[in-house]
């Protein structure tokens, strides 16, 4: 569904992917694993269209994508979570899923003449849709608080609800797992399985190794840029070269 081919980025004289090449299928969790440095991030980027690789191709559903930014992918059904938690603290939990809304129609003047049935409608169909994802991962109870006052965990679980409002075919994930408990870690994993279940796939870039070993069906292992091997998890990190450029053994 997701294929990066030959990807080669530069910036001045340094090369943070070499040549790479990757296939996120379809119904299933594709972890990508490494130590700092490994150009995971640069690879999740230029996958989600942040950057545009020095060389080489991104498709998306068999289309290339390579040269269409991030909205445009969005619009195709790719949809990306980030790193470091990026809820919109001055609205509510609710209002956080509202606004990513797709083909959200504004009320000016002629709308409230002409349309204001149809976007009653609309409205009511999203909060209808934005109940349902926050009931799934118990936040309805706090739709109208402020999402600044959810913990590490809740605010991961807005933010995929919130790329869950456009619908997308595929999602992008950046480390599901950082700054949050161990509880809210299992609630997190539990989610995602029942996304897969739904049609929904994914890629992800985790340091966690149980959520990885937990949730992935396929792992590619980078180090330095380059692939170091692919697989299933077992496999990835049974291989000498992971053990040595990831795991710190037998160097």
């Amino acid at each position: 569904m997701l294929e990066g081919r030959n990807l080669t980025v530069r910036y001045g004289g340094f090369t943070a992917l070499n040549d790479l090449s990757v296939q996120l299928r379809s119904g299933m969790v594709t972890g990508l694993i490494g130590p700092n440095g490994a150009g995971k991030s640069t690879l999740f980027s230029v996958l989600a269209g942040s950057v545009v690789p020095t060389t080489g191709q991104v498709l998306f559903g068999g289309e290339d994508v390579t040269s269409r930014p991030p909205v445009l992918r969005a619009r195709l059904g790719l949809g990306r979570s980030f790193q470091l938690s990026r809820d919109l603290a001055g609205l509510t939990v609710l209002e956080n899923l509202l606004v990513a809304q797709p083909q959200r129609v504004l009320e000016g003047i002629g709308a409230a003449l002409f349309r204001r049935r149809a976007i009653k409608a609309r409205q009511a169909h999203m909060i209808e849709k934005a109940r349902g994802l926050l009931l799934r991962v118990d936040l309805w109870r706090l739709a109208d608080q402020p999402s600044a006052a959810l913990s590490g965990g809740q605010k991961k679980l807005l933010d995929l609800c919130r790329v869950l409002m456009l619908e997308p075919s595929f999602i992008l994930l950046d480390e599901p797992s950082a700054g949050v408990n161990p509880t809210r870690i299992g609630e997190i994993t539990e989610f995602i399985r029942s996304l897969v279940a739904d049609g929904v796939s994914f890629g992800m870039v985790e340091h966690n190794m149980g959520m990885v070993a937990a949730l992935c069906d396929q792992v590619y292992a980078l180090a330095e840029g380059k692939l170091v091997a692919e697989g299933t998890f077992q496999a990835v990190t049974a291989n000498d070269d992971v053990a040595r450029a990831y795991l710190g053994v037998g160097a």
